[in-house]
C-alpha cells in the first residue's frame, strides 16, 4: 500500500480558515451593530426620540379670547369673534388641480397660487385666514379631501373708523400692532392653552392627550373715551378740514379736573378692520407721536409766567413799537400796528411784539422754568405708544432771537396732547394733571381688576393767577379778540388762537405757504368742564387760527356741552367784570347776583 499523502490535511485547514474568517467577520459586524445600537439608544437616544416625536406629534396652541375694549359707558369699540380659517393637508389630496379649481371658485381667487400651495409638498398649508362665512359655507358642502377648517379668533371693530388711531388694530395672529391694542397687548391677549395631537403618516389624528387647563381670557379695557363725544369731534373736525382743503387735522377733548381724555380725533381716518388698505402714516396716533410749532397759543404760557413771576399784572402796559420791532438783524412784525398794549390786550389781539417785550421782562431763565413745569419738552407718560417729548432747548442754548420767538410759539415744538394738557392746568386752578386714556380693566365676568385714578403732577401756577389768566383768555373770545368766532352764546369761553408757519425741511427756514391753524380753550370759564384743542394742518384759502380752527372749536363745545347736559350760564361777560380781579368766584354767588341785576 502507498503511504498517505500529507496534502490531504490541507482541505481541513482551509475549512477551519473559512470558519474562522466568517466568524471574525460576523463578530466584527455584530460588534458594529452593538456599538451602533449603543450609540442610537444611549448616546443619541434623547435627541432621536425628540426627532421622532416631531414626526407624529403636533402641539396645537389655543389662544385665549382677547379682551374687549369699551368706551367709558361700556359701549363696544373692539371685540373678538370666532371665525373659520381654511387650511389644507397636501398629502391627503388626490387631485390638486381639481381641488385648486374648486377653491378658486369659492374664494374668488386665482387658481395658480392655490395650486402652488397644494403642490408644495408640505404637510400643512394655510389657504385663507379669517375667511368670510359666505366663502366657508360652499366649501364645507363640497367636502374636499385634504381641506379642513380651523376656528380662530378675529378682532372686529364695530364702530369702524371711530377713534381708530387711538384704538389701533391687531394682526391676523391676534397680536396688537398699533395704539392701545399694542400698548396693552399683554393684558388683552390673556394666557394660551395647548394640546398634543398624535398623527399617522397621512397626517390623520388617531389619538390625543388631554389638553392642559384652559387659558385665561384677556382683560377688558374700559376707556375714558366717550364714543358720542368722539363722534361729535370727528364730524366737526372733518368738516373743518374739508372746508379749508387742509392736509389733516387733530382735535382733543379733556376733562381738566382729572386729565381724562374724552375724545382724540384725527382726519384723515382709517378703518382698522381693513388697516392694510391704508397708508401706514394714517395708523399712528399723531396727537401723541407728532410735534408742531404751537404759534400764538403759546402766549398763554408766557402770560402765566409773567403773572407768576410777580413782575406783571393783567393791566401792565408794554410799548409795541407800532408794528415793527428790530432785534439785531431780525425784525418782529405785528399784523396791525399797536402803540401801547396791556398784558391782557397782548393776548386778546395776539401781538407778537408785545409778547417779545413781556418775554424780555420775565427773562429767559424763568420762562424756561415755567414751560418745563407745564410739561412742555417732556413726556407726560400717557398710556399710548410712541409719545414724543417735543422740542424745548435748554435755556443755555437760546440765542437772542430764540428768546424772542419762543415767546410767540416759534423755535419750540409740542404735541397736541402736551398743549391741551398744559391749558388744562390753567382751567384746573393751576394744577397739571396727568392725561390718561384707560380708566380701568375688568375680567371676562366683568369684575373690576384694576382702576386708574386721576393723578396730579404739580401745581404750576397759583389758583389766583390761573383765574386772572382765565379772564384774560375770555377777552380773546370777546368782541375785537382774535378768537371771537369761538364764542358760544350762553357760555363764558376762555381760549386762544394760534397761527404758525411750518418749517421748510428741504430749504430750511419757514415755508411761505404752509401754516398750522389752531385754537385751544375751555368752557364754562368759571367752572371748566372740558378743554378742547383743534389743530388743522396746511389749510388753504385762509390760514388764521381764528378763522379756520375757532369755528370747529365752537361746534365741538356746543354739541358736547349739550350732550353732557351742562346748562347755559346765567352770568354774562359784562357781569363777571364786576368781580374782584384775580379771585375765582365761589359757588353760585356770582350767578345769583348777575341774575338779579339782569331781571332788575
Amino acid at each position: 500500500m502507498r503511504p498517505r499523502s500529507k496534502k490531504k490535511s490541507n482541505p481541513l485547514k482551509w475549512i477551519r480558515f473559512r470558519i474562522i474568517l466568517v466568524g471574525t467577520v460576523l463578530g466584527v459586524c455584530f460588534a458594529v451593530m452593538v456599538g451602533r445600537a449603543f450609540q442610537l439608544q444611549v448616546l443619541e437616544g434623547k435627541q432621536l426620540r425628540s426627532r421622532a416625536a416631531d414626526q407624529y406629534k403636533r402641539a396645537f396652541h389655543n389662544r385665549s379670547k382677547r379682551g374687549a375694549i369699551y368706551d367709558r359707558n361700556y359701549a363696544e369699540i373692539a371685540v373678538s369673534l370666532d371665525v373659520a380659517s381654511i387650511c389644507a393637508y397636501p398629502g391627503r389630496i388626490c387631485s390638486p388641480e381639481q381641488s385648486a379649481s374648486a377653491l378658486a371658485r369659492a374664494l374668488h381667487a386665482k387658481q395658480e397660487p392655490l395650486l402652488e400651495k397644494l403642490l408644495s409638498g408640505k404637510r400643512f398649508v394655510w389657504i385663507k385666514r379669517h375667511a368670510d362665512p359666505a366663502e366657508v359655507t360652499p366649501l364645507r358642502e363640497l367636502d374636499l379631501d385634504g381641506i379642513d377648517f380651523v376656528t380662530e379668533s378675529r378682532r372686529f371693530y364695530p364702530l369702524k373708523n371711530l377713534a381708530a388711531q387711538v384704538i389701533g388694530f391687531c394682526g391676523t395672529d391676534g397680536r396688537g400692532l398699533e395704539g392701545l391694542e399694542f400698548y396693552y397687548d399683554s393684558f388683552l391677549k390673556g394666557q394660551e392653552s395647548s394640546r398634543t395631537v398624535l398623527r399617522d403618516a397621512l397626517g390623520r389624528g388617531f389619538t390625543a392627550k388631554d389638553p392642559s387647563p384652559e387659558g385665561k381670557p384677556g382683560y377688558n379695557l374700559v376707556l375714558t373715551i366717550d364714543k358720542n363725544i368722539q363722534y361729535i369731534v370727528e364730524q366737526a373736525l372733518s368738516e373743518g378740514v374739508r372746508g379749508y382743503w387742509a392736509k389733516s387735522g387733530i382735535a382733543l377733548v379733556i376733562v381738566p379736573r382729572t386729565g381724562a381724555i374724552l375724545a382724540m380725533a384725527h382726519v384723515p381716518r382709517f378703518n382698522p378692520n381693513a388697516f392694510s388698505q391704508y397708508e401706514p402714516w394714517l395708523w399712528r396716533n399723531r396727537a401723541i407721536t407728532d410735534s408742531f410749532e404751537p404759534g400764538s397759543t403759546f402766549k398763554i404760557f408766557l402770560g402765566a409766567a409773567a403773572l407768576e413771576s410777580g413782575l406783571c399784572k393783567p393791566r401792565s402796559e408794554f410799548y409795541c413799537e407800532k408794528g415793527a420791532y428790530r432785534i439785531g438783524k431780525n425784525v418782529v412784525h405785528d399784523i396791525r400796528p399797536y402803540a401801547a398794549l396791556s398784558l391782557q390786550d397782548i393776548l386778546k389781539y395776539s401781538s407778537n411784539i408785545g409778547a417779545a417785550k413781556v418775554g424780555e421782562k420775565v427773562g429767559p431763565a424763568y420762562l424756561y422754568h415755567k414751560l418745563k413745569e407745564f410739561g412742555l419738552g417732556s413726556r407726560l407718560g400717557v398710556d399710548c405708544p410712541g409719545e414724543t417729548q417735543g422740542s424745548l432747548l435748554p435755556v443755555g442754548g437760546w440765542s437772542e432771537i430764540d428768546a424772542v420767538t419762543i415767546c410767540f410759539g416759534q423755535g419750540i415744538s409740542v404735541s397736541a396732547l402736551q398743549l391741551a394738557a398744559a391749558v388744562s392746568a390753567i382751567a384746573n386752578d393751576g394744577i397739571l394733571m396727568k392725561p390718561y386714556l384707560v380708566q380701568g380693566m375688568t375680567d371676562a365676568q366683568g369684575r373690576a381688576i384694576k382702576s386708574f385714578q386721576p393723578a396730579a403732577v404739580r401745581q404750576v401756577i397759583s389758583s389766583e393767577n390761573a383765574w386772572r389768566l382765565t379772564r384774560m383768555m375770555e377777552r380773546s373770545v370777546e368782541k375785537g379778540g382774535t378768537g371771537v368766532r369761538a364764542a358760544l352764546r350762553g357760555y363764558r369761553v376762555g381760549g386762544k388762537t394760534g397761527t404758525a408757519q411750518k418749517a421748510d425741511l428741504v430749504k430750511g427756514g419757514y415755508a411761505e405757504d404752509k401754516y398750522i391753524a389752531s385754537f385751544v380753550g375751555f368752557v364754562p370759564a368759571e367752572n371748566p368742564e372740558i378743554v378742547v384743542l383743534v389743530v388743522i394742518d396746511e389749510p388753504q384759502k385762509n390760514h388764521y387760527g381764528g378763522v379756520v380752527a375757532a369755528p370747529v372749536f365752537r361746534r365741538i363745545i356746543r354739541e358736547t356741552l349739550r350732550y353732557l347736559k351742562v346748562p347755559p350760564e346765567l352770568a354774562t361777560p359784562e357781569c363777571t367784570g364786576s368781580g374782584r380781579e384775580g379771585q375765582r368766584p365761589a359757588g353760585n354767588s356770582l350767578r345769583v347776583s348777575c341774575e338779579a341785576k339782569t331781571m332788575g
